[in-house]
């Protein structure tokens, strides 16, 4: 015969089973140990998802300041983000079902993503390391092909104010990258989907090799033509 509980209205709501018939097992104590550890991995959870969308926000906003130079603000942002980072880390650091369930892998990336795009705006000497920022590998190379489409989108910029040596800078930066991701020929279990990424990013360098192309010969024929008219006057 089934037995079935009931539900306790005390202030703490617990579940009630019946007293045990003769020749029952008593799961009492299991259930209520499994019950409590769910909790806490619960409890986890719903403090590691807000602190991971803040780092999500935070660094799509960093990203945009970069574009504009406005690098204390992106920095502040980038800041706040790191910082949200590490809580929910320290949050879930006993509840690997949570640490590992992607969101906070995403928020990883995205603050990759930030840390590199300032340093190709910025046309620092050396990328930020994956040790240095403090993020798993994986999220950082997808970071790193992410980057490469902001990195575009600087060239675009530096093109419309007629800066094609700069832009071409950024593409060489583009393209070490680049050379990186398709270098990491690992199953996609291991490194998060990086290789769909990394289809994207060269579609992006295809493209932004072709801006650049017609940029430079647009622009040599603007310097040819004035040469000429120089002469002529």
């Amino acid at each position: 015969m089934t037995r079935w509980g009931s539900w306790s209205d005390g202030p703490d709501g617990r579940w009630a089973w019946p007293a045990p018939e003769p020749g029952a097992v008593n799961l009492d104590a299991i259930s209520e140990r499994l019950r409590e550890r769910f909790d806490a991995t619960m409890e986890a959870r719903e403090r590691a998802l807000p602190a991971s969308r803040t780092a999500i926000r935070s660094c799509a906003n960093a990203i945009r300041a970069i574009h504009r130079g406005e690098l204390d603000t992106a920095h502040r942002l980038m800041d706040e983000a790191k910082a949200a980072i590490d809580e929910a880390l320290r949050v879930v650091e006993d509840h690997p079902q949570v640490r590992y369930a992607g969101y906070l892998q995403d928020a990883q990336k995205e603050y990759a993503e930030a840390r590199i795009t300032e340093a190709v705006v910025t046309r620092a000497a050396e990328l930020p390391t994956p040790e240095e920022l403090g993020v798993e590998d994986a999220p950082y190379l997808n970071g790193m092909a992410e980057a490469i489409g902001e990195a575009r989108r600087h060239i675009l910029d530096l093109l419309r104010h007629g800066r094609v040596d700069e832009g071409e800078a950024v593409l060489t930066a583009m393209d070490d990258m680049y050379y990186v991701l398709v270098s990491m020929d690992y199953p996609d279990a291991i490194t998060l989907n990086l290789r769909r990424s990394t289809d994207v990013a060269r579609s992006l360098i295809e493209k932004t090799r072709g801006d650049l192309s017609v940029a430079r010969v647009s622009q040599d024929l603007h310097d040819a033509l004035e040469r000429h008219a120089k002469r002529q006057g």
